[in-house]
């Protein structure tokens, strides 16, 4: 038969989802339910296949499935052409791949002249009583008031806005003459971007034919006629548990009441005992071991949420939420699609001998002043660090790490 011309593109992307929900806990969850529905009268041995297929259905799994397939396509990109270079995915632009590698060298440099300036190691064992001390003060590290003042972010927003304002295409031969092009913006870079028919497309639902929430409710018409029926749409949504209902739905504005659990369902978010588990292992890590970058954690929170003329309440989640979050191993995976790459350290005492090198910190991320308001708003919304853990981490492996790293990506 005659394949379509992307069809070797669609199989690539089927071959790498199956691959990706095989390791998954989804995967032996439908294995074992497959296996207690051989129990079930109506399970006929003739028509085995379909029956378990049609058990599954009705029982609430193959939603489940779905929306862990629409998470995958959300969130990888779709496969490149099969001869490209691997350094593509992440990004294709050469000279965009160049200015990201000497930024992250210049921010490698800066942590480790901080590390040398003040004799601390990267990371190093607690001793048993800072553990115990640790542990009692997890629901209240912000009423510790250590000296910081030696410690400095690795950068600020401010220096990477300087980077990309001198960002230059080689190619684009602008002359040496100051013109009328150069005054239109801060940023150089000749990148395409959507004209107003295309935005339209994409942003049909703030047409003024279809309801929008905020907007709508406070015209004159009378509001409950639209918010009501927008809320009720969204609670069926909900029982719907479809992920991709749910991000179509949210087009048109986002009720405040069903806001985090819609989010959640969005994000494939679903707080199992094994991601409550997991989080309970990355505190035990950060009780184990202290890092470097621990102390930068705590001064950023000192200095942005939780120096707030309203009162930050929600203090205590950003250092648990992110003290785990550099410790976890699993966001490393989203550098396979993201133009920046994860900082290396050595072993002491191993400098440059590559099977002594790790990963630092764990998660591949160097925080900097202002990151933990990446997750300050999400603690309005989750009020169970393992669930405010698990969204802010999905988050930032689909969104947040863009607004840091240089990249010609569209979004």
């Amino acid at each position: 038969a005659m394949l379509e011309p992307d069809s070797s593109g669609l199989s690539l992307t089927i071959a790498r989802i199956v691959q990706r929900l095989r390791g998954s806990s989804l995967h032996s969850q439908l294995e074992r339910q497959a296996r207690v529905s051989l129990h079930k009268p109506e399970i006929k041995l003739e028509s085995l296949k379909e029956d378990i297929k049609d058990f599954l259905k009705t029982s609430g799994w193959e939603k489940k499935l779905q929306n862990a397939v629409y998470s995958e396509l959300n969130v990888f990109p779709l496969p490149c052409h099969p001869a490209a270079p691997p350094e593509h995915m992440k990004e294709p632009l050469a000279y965009m791949r160049k200015a990201q590698g000497s930024w992250e060298k210049r921010i490698l440099k800066s942590l480790n002249s901080m590390c040398t300036e003040l004799g601390i190691p990267l990371a190093q064992k607690r001793p048993v009583n800072e553990q115990k001390e640790l542990l009692s003060k997890w629901n209240e590290m912000g009423t510790d008031e250590p000296d910081l003042s030696l410690f400095r972010p690795v950068y600020a927003p401010k220096d990477f806005l300087e980077v990309l304002m001198n960002l230059r295409n080689p190619n684009y031969e602008n002359g040496e003459q100051p013109s009328f092009r150069n005054h239109l913006g801060l940023i150089q870079v000749p990148l395409k971007v959507k004209d107003i028919p295309e935005l339209k497309e994409d942003f049909s639902e703030l047409g003024l034919s279809i309801g929008q929430l905020g907007i709508d409710d406070a015209a004159q018409v009378p509001p409950e006629f639209f918010e009501n029926d927008h809320v009720r749409v969204g609670q069926k949504v909900l029982a719907e548990q479809d992920s991709a209902a749910a991000q179509q739905y949210v087009r048109q504005g986002c009720p405040t009441a069903l806001r985090a659990d819609l989010w959640a369902l969005i994000l494939n978010i679903s707080n199992q005992p094994e991601d409550i588990l997991y989080y309970e292992q990355l505190k035990s890590n950060v009780i184990q071991h202290d890092l470097l970058v621990d102390s930068l954690i705590y001064k950023d929170v000192k200095l942005t949420a939780s120096n707030d003329d309203y009162y930050f309440v929600f203090e205590d989640y950003l250092y648990q939420v992110l003290l785990c979050f550099s410790r976890d191993t699993s966001v490393l995976e989203h550098f396979a699609y993201s133009s920046a790459t994860p900082p290396k350290s050595y072993v002491q005492g191993k400098l440059g001998m590559e099977e002594y090198a790790v990963f630092y910190p764990p998660n591949g991320v160097i925080p900097f002043h202002g990151f933990s308001m990446y997750v300050a708003p999400l603690c309005f919304l989750y009020h169970e660090p393992p669930k405010l853990y698990q969204i802010f981490r999905e988050m930032y492996v689909r969104f947040f790490f863009r607004l840091h790293s240089i990249s010609s990506h569209p979004s």
